[in-house]
């Protein structure tokens, strides 16, 4: 079921009396990058995911976006829905919301799962990095810059192996609304570093990593799980940083296991 709140584009499937599942996706990508975890937890868990706003189907409007606004956002989602004790899943930029929202609001979440990302703030490479794809996009639209950021979140797998699919990942992402990722750009790098507050996440936590991700490689994964209590860390195979995508069977059998444990 697709549904409208503040502006944002939002698709909920399941059993609303079900244990609800949040996923947040990557950047530049919606919540689309998700569909093989929705079809397969929608059958025991109330799945939400929605196109963080200016992505996807959520309207960009001037484009100035913070972090903030994006846990904004979330939060909003939540109390709209009446989600009481989610399981929150993030990845990438979805990660850095979902480690912000941890700080924010922890009560509102029973467990979570961190994929391919990083607690810390980007430094002064990331940020001129970040800079400089804006400057692209202004100049040479938003198509080029999204060739070459979509194309070096893959592992060498997929990049050989399903060159069709990657394709049409790369077309849809091209269509978004430039002001739109322009601003996720700038969010990511105004962000603010998470890395002091993980010691103090309570609840359950999965954090996942493919091992052919050269974004947020498994040894940036594995310092992140030694700082947070009743962490688990594992490994996905054959997969760049977008590891649902990447390898679903994989990653939604890492996510089964964890969530029987935590839920049942």
């Amino acid at each position: 079921m697709k549904k409208t709140i503040n502006d944002l584009f939002v698709y909920v499937t399941g059993d609303v009396k079900n244990k609800p599942i949040i996923f947040v996706h990557g950047f530049p990508y919606d919540h689309t990058m998700w569909k093989e975890q929705i079809a397969e937890f929608s059958k025991d868990y109330f799945c939400v995911a929605y196109d963080i706003r200016g992505l996807g189907n959520s309207p960009a409007g001037n484009g100035q976006f913070t972090m903030e606004s994006f846990v904004d956002d979330l939060e909003l989602i939540i109390d709209e829905l009446k989600l009481d004790k989610s399981v929150l899943c993030g990845l990438s930029m979805g990660g850095y919301i979902s480690l912000r929202a941890l700080e924010r609001m922890p009560e509102k979440f029973f467990s979570a799962i961190l994929c391919d990302t990083r607690s810390e703030a980007d430094n002064n490479e990331g940020k001129l990095k970040r800079a400089a794809g804006i400057k692209r996009i202004n100049t040479e639209g938003l198509a080029p810059f999204v060739r070459d950021f979509v194309t070096n979140c893959f592992g060498d797998d997929f990049k050989k192996n399903r060159k069709e699919e990657l394709e049409k990942i790369i077309e849809k992402s091209s269509g978004f609304d430039p002001a739109g990722a322009k601003g996720g750009l700038l969010a990511m790098l105004s962000r603010t570093d998470t890395t002091a507050s993980l010691g103090k996440i309570k609840i359950p936590t999965l954090l996942i990593c493919g091992e052919q991700d050269t974004l947020t490689p498994p040894s940036v994964m594995r310092e992140m799980f030694h700082k947070i209590n009743k962490a688990e860390f594992l490994e996905i195979n054959k997969a760049g940083h977008m590891t649902p995508i990447e390898n679903p069977n994989e990653v939604n059998s890492a996510l089964k296991t964890f969530l029987k444990k935590v839920t049942y």
